[in-house]
Order: C-alpha cells, then sequence, then structure tokens
C-alpha cells in the first residue's frame, strides 16, 4: 500500500471506527489537561524564585503516573475499560483542587501532579486496549491516528495555558485545565449514556 493510500485509510477508520473517533476525542482533551499543567508549571514557579533544577525536578512526581499504565491494562483486559476511563476522568478533573493550590504549597504541586499523570495514563492505555483490536491488519494505523489525537491536544493545552497565564494567571490556567477534564469527562458520559439506550 502507497504511503498516500495509507494515509487515507487512517482516515477512513476514524468515519467507520465509533470506538476510534470516542477515543480520540477523549485523547484530545486528556492530553490538552495535560499539555495546560506541564507547559506552563514553570511560568509560577519561576517567579516564586524557585530555581530551573528544582523546577525540573517537579517532572519527577509526574513519572509517578508510569504506575497506573499495568493496572488500567489488566483492568482493561478484564472488561472493566468503560469504569477504568470514568475513575481515571474523575481523578483527572479532581487534580485540578490541589493544583490550584501551588502558589502555596509545592506539595499540592506535588499531589496534583501525581494525580493527573495517573489519570491521563490510566485512560490512555485504556485507550489503547480498545483501540488495537478493532481492526487487528491495521493496528499501526489506528495506534498512529490516535496518537494525532494526543499531539494535537498536547499541543492546545500549551498553547492556551501560556496565553491564558499571561492574562488570568495560576488561577486561569487551572481552570483551564479543569475545563478540559470536565469536558473529557462530559464526553464519556454523554457516550454511556447512548450506549445504556
Amino acid at each position: 500500500m502507497s504511503y498516500g493510500r495509507l494515509l487515507r485509510s487512517t482516515l477512513s477508520l476514524f468515519v467507520e471506527e465509533r470506538v476510534f473517533r470516542m477515543r480520540g476525542t477523549l485523547a484530545l482533551l486528556i492530553f490538552a489537561a495535560f499539555g495546560t499543567l506541564w507547559s506552563s508549571v514553570a511560568l509560577p514557579l519561576s517567579e516564586d524564585g524557585l530555581s530551573h533544577t528544582v523546577i525540573g525536578a517537579f517532572g519527577l512526581a509526574g513519572a509517578a503516573g508510569a504506575l497506573a499504565a499495568a493496572p488500567a491494562g489488566r483492568l482493561a483486559d478484564r472488561g472493566r475499560a468503560q469504569w477504568t476511563t470514568g475513575m481515571a476522568l474523575g481523578l483527572l478533573l479532581l487534580s485540578w483542587v490541589p493544583l490550584g493550590f501551588t502558589r502555596t504549597s509545592l506539595w499540592a504541586l506535588v499531589v496534583g501532579a501525581v494525580l493527573l499523570d495517573l489519570a491521563v495514563q490510566a485512560v490512555h492505555v485504556t485507550s489503547q486496549t480498545l483501540i488495537y483490536p478493532l481492526r487487528p491488519d491495521a493496528g499501526s494505523r489506528l495506534i498512529g491516528g490516535y496518537m494525532i489525537f494526543y499531539s494535537v491536544g498536547s499541543g492546545i493545552g500549551a498553547i492556551g495555558s501560556t496565553a491564558i497565564y499571561a492574562v488570568a494567571g495560576w488561577t486561569g490556567v487551572c481552570l483551564l485545565g479543569a475545563g478540559f477534564s470536565a469536558l473529557a469527562l462530559a464526553v464519556w458520559g454523554a457516550q454511556r449514556v447512548r450506549a445504556a439506550r
């Protein structure tokens, strides 16, 4: 298959596969929330006088999110993908509460970052677990197409958070991230309601 046909076939998979569309939309929103935090968190921390080394060390808190990957995958394999997704999206929204206190407590930043990364990784792994079996013969195209949503969401979060920070400060950034998170939860909830009918 030529490269052009591969690209067109990826678009056709998006049209034909409802689960792919749903999980792509969730990927865009959760990685917009992810990008909102990690693209702008250095701004308030540097204003508070922290060094680049100390600011960079906070990325280690986010690395804890990798711990969610294996349990989320196991739950999805056991047929609990929707439950895992809903719980993780709720956790993602909740993470913005401690993150809102970043300017007054670095521990709040650590707690919020860990919660956010755990939630994003859980949804990310669960989504890939659901997407790949849709078309085993086109698995790489499905995952490649899914990662486009991931990249677009990360970019939207990065651009949006830095723009909002200039206007509304850290509170505005947290409201933006919470908005992306709430929208992801609403999209998932609406899909569950339609599926139950």
